[in-house]
């Protein structure tokens, strides 16, 4: 845990947009990966969220690709994610 704090203090900086703050209030990077999708000018497609979905899945899951075992769980996961994402789209006020 302690390493782990650490580590969150070392990193905070380092993403351009500033730290990402964990629901336990530390500091920590998003994954480069996964790229901002909200702009002014239109919403994401269906392809991008399930996209970012995919690889947020991978992230969390620390697999690449699942294994036969895992397969439908990881795919239910993605799918799951990119609905909510597309409703958190669909309520966001932009101003």
């Amino acid at each position: 845990m302690a390493e782990r704090a650490a580590h969150n203090r070392s990193v905070a900086g380092s993403n351009p947009a500033g730290p990402i703050h964990s629901l336990e209030g530390q500091a920590t990077d998003m994954c480069r990966s996964i790229k901002t999708l909200r702009h002014p000018e239109q919403t994401p497609s269906d392809d991008e969220l399930k996209a970012a979905a995919l690889q947020f899945v991978r992230k969390v899951s620390g697999y690449r690709a699942p294994s036969r075992a895992n397969q439908a769980a990881f795919d239910r996961a993605v799918l799951e994610i990119a609905a909510s994402t597309r409703v958190l789209f669909d309520n966001l006020v932009i101003r």
